[in-house]
């Protein structure tokens, strides 16, 4: 923006040069290495041939590996606006992608990003599409597997759609944002890690971009899904992928035949790739846990790891850590799992993971200040629950951005309950917040009795 008057220079080679006042971000400022007070040229520059690019996929065009390179190397060197970048997204999704185009995505994603190489002839990962309200599976698996002796350094995205991601979560207890120097330092010690993605993205976070893109419309293209997944799995050299597709009316895969299609997808492009790739199909119907919400998600992990918790919870975070075992070939996965959680050595982990990566020894996770319960009206069974529902009532009274806000289930599909039962509450960080989550939550129907 310039500010001031405008003057006029006569000179040899520029008749009419104008001078004035450039104020920058500072940013910008430290990007290009400038100093205030300065004399700098402005020019103007040509369109980014990414530009054209959007514009053949919004026509439908289908992109080859070089139109994929040319996007992401721009929107990595801050050459695309946000709306050039969600024009992008909203064509990817709107016209979607092939095959061949997740594996040219995935493919440019890793090329600009941060490589660990760890060198480790087996690295174990594993990653849930979403959707699942407190479906926080990965805080557990994750200290299984590397107490167990198996590497797994796990990379994760904050929310997208849902009331908190795994970074969101993690966040709660530890710091989830660090140099990859520390991040290698503290794998080589512990086996394991739990971070933000954008720790090992000093070169642009391209993929990062494209989800902050993503994130206020609540929308996740396939195809990019499948690209920012496995783009992921790549980057930290992932040998063995376990992939997790809960399905359900209100999931994002709602039938089995489209978890069937989207597992083939998966395991195409993992071969692509060359890393062995193992997708499972599970229950998607309802929450997973008792919390949604960064901070009663973390209460929920910190119990099953202590033995206890939520009973599904428990129970499929051992599932999938009994199938990631399989997959690097361990005897007995079964027994190797349960005696690495009633031992506590996966709570001791646990812990020494989230020390080594700034948090405390004996973390104190708080409530939001303000909450309210909903009652049952009348006798009756669960019946159903509405993911979309929870999901979003725990985002009106905060959460993830407010860490102690979200909802606590009392009751899940199957159980009986007495009209003035508790079913849910929510939590909030203030009072605004809550009225607006009660507000909708009486709105809509989200748990249905009979």
């Amino acid at each position: 923006m310039c500010s001031g008057h405008f003057q006029r220079r006569e000179c040899k080679t520029r008749p009419f040069r104008h001078i004035c006042h450039l104020g920058i971000f500072d940013e910008t400022a430290k990007a290009l290495g400038l100093e205030d007070k300065v004399h700098i040229e402005v020019k103007p520059t040509e369109r980014p041939i990414s530009v054209q690019i959007i514009r053949k996929k919004i026509d439908g065009g289908e992109l080859k590996q070089e139109d994929f390179d040319q996007v992401i190397r721009d929107i990595a060197n801050n050459n695309l606006s946000d709306i050039e970048i969600t024009y992008f997204v909203a064509a990817c999704y709107t016209k979607g992608m092939t095959l061949s185009e997740s594996h040219f995505l995935t493919n440019s994603v890793v090329d600009n990003a941060y490589k660990l190489n760890l060198k480790e002839k087996i690295i174990c990962d594993k990653h849930c599409i979403g959707g699942i309200p407190g479906n926080r599976t990965t805080m557990v698996v994750v200290p299984i597997i590397a107490a167990a002796g198996f590497m797994i350094p796990k990379t994760s995205s904050r929310s997208i759609s849902s009331p908190a991601g795994t970074s969101d979560t993690v966040e709660v207890l530890a710091p989830v944002y660090l140099s990859p120097e520390k991040v290698k330092d503290i794998i080589k010690k512990t086996k394991g890690i739990m971070i933000w993605e954008s720790s090992l993205n000093p070169k642009g976070a391209a993929d990062k971009k494209l989800i902050d893109i993503r994130h206020p419309l609540s929308i996740d293209p396939e195809g990019m899904l499948l690209a920012s997944i496995m783009a992921k799995k790549k980057a930290v050299g992932a040998t063995h992928v376990l992939i997790d597709i809960p399905i359900g009316k209100t999931a994002k895969v709602k039938t089995y035949w489209e978890a069937i299609k989207l597992r083939g997808k998966f395991l195409k492009l993992g071969r692509l790739l060359k890393m062995k790739t193992k997708v499972i199909i599970t229950d998607g119907s309802q929450p997973i846990g008792n919390g949604i919400g960064p901070s009663l998600e973390a209460r929920d992990v910190i119990s099953v790891l202590q033995n206890n918790g939520p009973n599904d919870l428990r129970n499929k975070s051992i599932a999938l850590a009994i199938e990631m075992l399989k997959m690097v070939n361990v005897k007995n996965p079964k027994k190797v799992v349960l005696d690495l959680i009633e031992s506590g050595k996966a709570y001791a982990k646990f812990m020494e993971i989230l020390y080594a990566q700034g948090g405390r020894k004996n973390p104190i996770i708080p409530l939001a200040e303000y909450h309210y319960s909903f009652e049952a009206k009348r006798n009756g069974v669960v019946k159903e629950m509405d993911n979309y529902y929870f999901s979003k009532v725990a985002r009106i009274a905060g959460a993830p951005k407010h860490k102690t806000a979200g909802i606590y289930l009392r009751m899940h599909v199957g159980d009986h309950v007495k009209k003035g039962d508790e079913l849910f509450s929510i939590y909030a960080e203030t009072k605004e917040n809550l009225e607006y989550a009660k507000k909708y939550a009486l709105s809509q129907e989200g748990m249905l009795i009979r």
